[in-house]
């Protein structure tokens, strides 16, 4: 059973599907806002840092790994997809996908990270 978890930005299209969809535009910081990390990517410690500090993610984080654990745990034997999306999809969906793979793999759970928007350009908003 392979679990993916995409990262995306709603500016860039529709949410790809997913068993499990985490939108993270109207809750949690964006990094867009500093002009410092405008055009920096979940890829940029600096963009990490501010993500992962953010109240409220790292919880968010080990809900997300936990409601994984149990969709595999469920008798459907299927490949789980999570769908993690901010905005753009440069800053809190990357770091957020990613953090959530680490979570998984502390879980003994293998999981891929795909960055669906993660290289688009940055959307002037």
């Amino acid at each position: 059973m392979n679990v993916t978890v995409t990262s995306f930005g709603y500016l860039h299209g529709e949410p790809p599907a997913a068993h499990l969809t985490v939108d993270l535009r109207h809750h949690f910081r964006d990094p867009h806002v500093s002009p410092e990390l405008r055009h920096m990517t979940a890829h940029d410690s600096e963009v990490r840092q501010a993500v992962l500090r953010t109240p409220g993610i790292p919880a968010l984080i080990d809900a997300v790994s936990d409601a994984v654990v149990a969709y595999r745990h469920g008798p459907g034997g299927q490949d789980v997809e999570v769908a993690v999306g901010c905005a753009g999809g440069r800053h809190r969906a990357g770091v957020v996908a990613a953090a959530i793979r680490t979570a998984l793999a502390d879980e003994g759970v293998p999981a891929t990270v795909v960055h669906r928007d993660l290289d688009k350009p940055v959307i002037d908003r």
